[in-house]
């Protein structure tokens, strides 16, 4: 699976202890918003410090980020996790620098000065 949009926070790294074999992991934890008309935000997790090295994803860039989503039981409870496995920069497209969506302009109310007192300003 595939979703583009723009990086908005990075959360420091996971890292523990493998119960098997005894070597040390590391995850990097990554919050992503959409670019739709009502954004939505996804957290998701890249695993390795050779692919968060190889990935560098940094606060403000748009990537279109490939995925696996694995969910698992433990204790009664479910828990799902959408782990990166590439990450694309071209295929993104960037956002524009600095743009703010601009406030309508509405021109003040001036009334006509014939009013009965039942007229709406709208």
């Amino acid at each position: 699976m595939e979703i583009t949009g723009k990086i908005i926070q990075v959360l420091p790294p996971r890292t523990g202890t493998s119960a098997r074999t005894g070597s040390e992991w590391v995850c990097g934890q990554y919050v992503l918003e959409t670019m739709e008309q009502y954004p939505k935000k996804i957290f998701f997790e890249v695993f390795g410090s050779e692919r968060i090295q190889q990935f560098n994803i940094q606060v403000g860039e748009s990537l279109t980020v490939s995925f696996d989503i694995e969910s698992r039981e433990y204790n009664g409870r479910w828990f799902t996790s959408i782990r990166a496995f590439k990450v694309d920069r071209s295929g993104a497209q960037p956002a524009p620098l600095g743009e703010t969506l601009a406030e309508p302009i509405v021109p003040p109310f001036e009334p006509s000065g014939e009013s009965d007192g039942t007229d709406l300003p709208f």
